[in-house]
């Protein structure tokens, strides 16, 4: 917990245990690992139904009905990366080797999803088409979302991104030189809405500081389980803080965790890419942007504040 929380090294602990560097080590890896094993289903699950009904309603209220939480990548810097792959994991601001996590995260700081692995080298476009952030909902298992915004009905949810994501139906980003009040507007509540994961990054670093400093850990595997587990851990306290289970709040028909379906095809061949096409829908992209616009200047005009 010392190495996790702290940061330090694992010789530094000796003073403290009285054990090897070694046995710290393969303590730390035991750990993490039955972390990951234990608690993962729970902590690192797909959103259910009663899940994305809370996602809707914090989304409803933040001016965005329909999103499901906020989307980016944190580069973890790779210290002790072999000599023969940093080339491969050259990070950015001149960060020698980074590796990258893509996560999900909503206002109550849950990080929904998390895929951790990437070289540093990749930018958030290479790490988004290789994410299974959307297997779900292509193979069709995820639940149903389905809102209205502006007189038009939709039925997939999205998430808010920066300007490097890629224009698809299920990722709003922010208008890079708005012209009128109400894109200015727009382009105000989508950056301030956003923040969420980057908020989430935060409190992850300030909590394990053993994802903030430079990974001295040699091996990839356990890397990611160091990430997985502290992801695990945080997801726990926002639970125990109160922010995510509040006991007044009921919803009917509350789904089950949503579980892989261990290979066997929800949908056929022709079914899954239709899904893949209506994900990245650059037409419906285009139209639930120009919805939101609309919505967030009728009916939150003073959620943000805006100075014409």
């Amino acid at each position: 917990m010392r190495m996790i929380c702290y940061g330090v090294a694992a010789d530094a602990t000796d003073e403290y245990v009285r054990i090897a560097e070694s046995t710290a080590l393969d303590s730390l890896r035991h750990f993490v690992r039955a972390v990951v094993e234990v608690f993962g289903d729970v902590y690192l699950r797909h959103p259910n139904e009663a899940d994305i009904a809370r996602l809707l309603a914090m989304g409803e209220k933040k001016g965005f009905p329909g999103m499901l939480g906020s989307i980016d990548c944190m580069h973890w810097a790779w210290k002790n990366c072999p000599y023969e792959r940093q080339g491969q994991y050259k990070g950015k601001e001149k960060k020698p080797s980074t590796i990258v996590l893509d996560a999900v995260a909503s206002e109550d700081l849950w990080i929904w999803h998390a895929f951790f692995g990437m070289p540093g080298s990749h930018n958030d476009i290479n790490v988004l088409h290789r994410s299974p952030l959307f297997d779900n909902l292509a193979e069709g298992r995820a639940p149903a979302v389905n809102f209205s915004v502006n007189g038009n009905d939709y039925n997939m949810g999205y998430y808010l991104a920066d300007g490097i994501y890629p224009a698809w139906a299920t990722l709003i980003q922010s208008i890079t030189l708005p012209i009128g009040n109400k894109k200015q507007y727009f382009a105000k509540a989508q950056e301030a809405a956003r923040k969420m994961v980057e908020r989430a990054f935060g409190v992850l670093q300030s909590r394990f500081a053993i994802v903030r400093g430079g990974a001295r850990i040699w091996d990839e595997e356990t890397l990611a389980l160091i990430m997985r587990a502290c992801v695990i851990m945080h997801n726990m306290i926002v639970e125990d803080e109160g922010f995510v289970v509040d006991h007044t709040e009921h919803f009917e028909h509350g789904g089950e965790n949503v579980e892989p379906a261990h290979g066997k095809p929800t949908r056929t061949l022709d079914e899954y890419i239709a899904a893949h096409r209506e994900i990245r829908n650059k037409g419906t992209h285009i139209q639930l942007k120009e919805d939101l616009i609309e919505h967030l200047w009728n009916n939150h005009p003073d959620l943000y504040s805006y100075n014409i």
